[in-house]
């Protein structure tokens, strides 16, 4: 589904970003984890064409990102609130969407009410820009317009961050359940270890933009991925 070859990404001469190979097959759920400047951002910003690579290239269903649209039908994401229309309702957001995925209102309607416990009354129907929204629900606006369309590629930049810990729970669910019955490829990145591995059955770990581990989740994965962030901290 989507694979990366021979990629890095350099700023000012230094290297953030150095893969020289990784597959993510169709329906997986994956996870990236690493911390602060490891290059998890920055490889979903170049598996989204938003930044150049220096080097290689990201293929998604055989597509050079860097060089065709052709990805863009059957990929969607949430980075950040950069992605939203602050001037917009949330049910304008949703809308404007949708026009962009090819359904119309009516379509939107019926999708939206899927997700009235993760909304818990706070979304829709309030009259609230999404620039007057809690960081927490802006989130769900985006989370949600990202799912709008059936994309077969989801990218979530950090999707559990300022969520309360009932949102958190109910998104676990649904991410779960995009790749087990919807065959959704899910990309996640996050610096919750104990989220991304209950949500994700492959892990990559990344430190200085070179992958150090690679996993599939099992009962000891939250343990290992501890351990090793642990003894980085004795490291330093």
């Amino acid at each position: 589904m989507i694979t990366a070859t021979n990629l890095s990404k350099l700023y000012n001469g230094t290297k953030v970003l150095d893969i020289e190979h990784l597959d993510i097959p169709s329906g997986q759920n994956f996870g990236l984890v690493g911390n602060n400047g490891a290059g998890k951002t920055t490889f979903f910003s170049l598996l989204l064409d938003l930044i150049q690579p220096t080097t290689g290239n990201i293929f998604s269903k055989d597509i050079t990102v860097s060089e065709s649209e052709d990805w863009k039908p059957f990929t969607s994401s949430f980075i950040d609130e950069s992605f939203l229309i602050g001037y917009l309702t949330p049910e304008e957001y949703f809308y404007f969407i949708g026009e962009l995925r090819n359904r119309n209102r009516a379509d939107i309607d019926v999708f939206l009410t899927q997700f009235e416990d993760l909304f818990n009354g706070e979304i829709i129907g309030r009259k609230k820009y999404l620039r007057d929204l809690s960081k927490g629900n802006q989130k769900k606006v985006g989370i949600v317009a990202a799912l709008i369309g059936d994309p077969e590629v989801v990218i979530l930049d950090e999707p559990f961050a300022n969520l309360d810990p009932s949102t958190q729970i109910r998104l676990k669910k649904l991410l779960k359940e995009l790749s087990q019955i919807s065959g959704t490829t899910v990309l996640i990145s996050s610096h919750d270890l104990s989220h991304v591995t209950e949500v994700c059955e492959r892990i990559v770990v990344l430190d200085k933009g070179v992958i150090v581990r690679d996993m599939e989740t099992s009962e000891a994965t939250l343990t290992e991925l501890e351990e090793y962030f642990s003894a980085e901290i004795a490291e330093g």
